[in-house]
This record gives C-alpha cells, sequence and structure tokens, in this order.
C-alpha cells in the first residue's frame, strides 16, 4: 500500500515498536512556524487510524514552503494502554522547502525512546 495518495502532500505512520503492533488513536496536531512572530500556528489536529496511519493532514492549497512540526499526544497513548512513558509528547520539526513534494513522516516509537525519518 502507498504511503500517501495523490493530493495529499503530509502523512504519517505511527508504529509501536515495543509491541511490533501499528500506534492506532494517536492524538496529533500539525502546526506551522510564523518566521516573522516566531510562533507556532495550529494547522490541523487529527487521529491515527487502527493501522497506526494518518493522510490528509493539510490540504494541498495549504502547504507551503515553511518549517512545520506534527505533535504526537504519545502520553495519552501509553497511558490508554495502561503503560507509562518518558515522553509525555514527541514533536517532529521539518522543514518543506518543495511543496510540489509529499512527505512521509514514519514515528517509531517505545515507552523511553522514538526515532522518525523522511519515508516516501
Amino acid at each position: 500500500m502507498a504511503a500517501h495518495k495523490p493530493g495529499i502532500p503530509l502523512t504519517t505512520h505511527v508504529l509501536n515498536t515495543a509491541d511490533g503492533v501499528p500506534g492506532a488513536h494517536i492524538d496529533l496536531s500539525v502546526h506551522r512556524l510564523d518566521p516573522t512572530l516566531v510562533l507556532w500556528n495550529l494547522i490541523t489536529i487529527g487521529s491515527t487510524d487502527e493501522h497506526g496511519r494518518c493522510s490528509g493532514l493539510i490540504p494541498t492549497e495549504d502547504f507551503t514552503a515553511g518549517m512545520y512540526k506534527i505533535r504526537f499526544e504519545t502520553g495519552q497513548y501509553w497511558e490508554g494502554l495502561g503503560q507509562t512513558s518518558f515522553y509525555p509528547y514527541v514533536e517532529v520539526v521539518f522543514t518543506v522547502t518543495d511543496p510540489e513534494k509529499t512527505f512521509h513522516l514514519p514515528l517509531l516509537l517505545s515507552r523511553n525512546s522514538y526515532s522518525t525519518y523522511r519515508g516516501s
């Protein structure tokens, strides 16, 4: 299955590497940095599906060059599983120089660590 659909410039996928399952139903938000005011502006909120995926985070027409972040509410996720986590949330900050391209940002997550990369 493709990581993204045509016309959807930003997607994510969360994997719970501790349990070897998708990171299902993790709340997240997307923000864009206002370079003049140096403030993060909320663009949208969402949640991963049962497969740990979230697409359609931002409409193509609103996806412009700039600095963005996705904030994953990981503490709530682990609490929902009856576990504790060192990280109450994870923020992945990235720069978009060519908004014509698509961006897939997977998050590999455990209770005490995380990693991310630009996927395809």
